[in-house]
């Protein structure tokens, strides 16, 4: 299910280092699009929108934690054969 906040979506792009342009260019969405979701929240984009920008930050590796009584959030995962 893809389901974000405005608040985790800048929380993720700063986890990757990423500027508003380089999530556009990875995504597939247009730079003032992503403004506007970081701005707004993504509830005012298409499913499809908010899909491709949601996807792009997982294949980088931000993990989207679901509000569960302590807030929604994000992090970034271990590197698959990391160290425990």
């Amino acid at each position: 299910m893809y389901h974000m906040e405005a608040t985790q979506m800048r929380a993720a792009r700063a986890l990757l280092g990423w500027t508003q342009g380089e999530l556009a260019k990875r995504s597939g969405v247009s730079e003032p699009t992503i403004k506007r979701m970081e701005l707004l929240g993504p509830g005012r984009s298409a499913g499809d929108t908010i899909k491709a920008v949601q996807k792009a930050m997982e294949n980088a590796g931000v993990q989207f934690i679901p509000e569960n009584g302590g807030g929604a959030g994000v992090r970034l995962a271990k590197p698959k054969g990391a160290a425990e």
